[in-house]
Formats: C-alpha cells, structure tokens, sequence
C-alpha cells in the first residue's frame, strides 16, 4: 500500500514552538501507522544568500 510522504521544514520563534506542533497533530493525526513524526530543532543562525542578511532579517 502506497503511503503518500509529507517534509515541512518549517522555522519559527520559540514562543509558538508548541502551539504549531499542537496543530499540525490536530490536522494531521489519524491514529493509523504513517501519521508522521515531529523533530524540533534549534537554529542557531540563519544567512540570505542573495542579500547577505542574517538572523531574523534573512527570514523575514
């Protein structure tokens, strides 16, 4: 059977860290094997190539 695969990177301050992930679960949960997993990771930096900017700016 054919399970349909999802990667979001997805970057956000540390406030809203927990309400995002609480979400994608209520959107996402099946209760069926293949409902996904969620890492959480820090970023210790952030640099727009094209412009130079770093950290917030390049996110922004």
């Amino acid at each position: 059977m054919y399970v349909p695969k999802r990667l979001l990177t997805i970057v956000v301050p540390d406030d809203v860290v927990t309400k995002i992930v609480k979400e994608i679960v209520k959107i996402n949960k099946t209760g069926k094997p293949g409902d996904g997993k969620i890492f959480v990771s820090p970023i210790d930096g952030a640099v727009r190539v094209r412009t130079g900017e770093v950290g917030g700016e390049a996110i922004a």
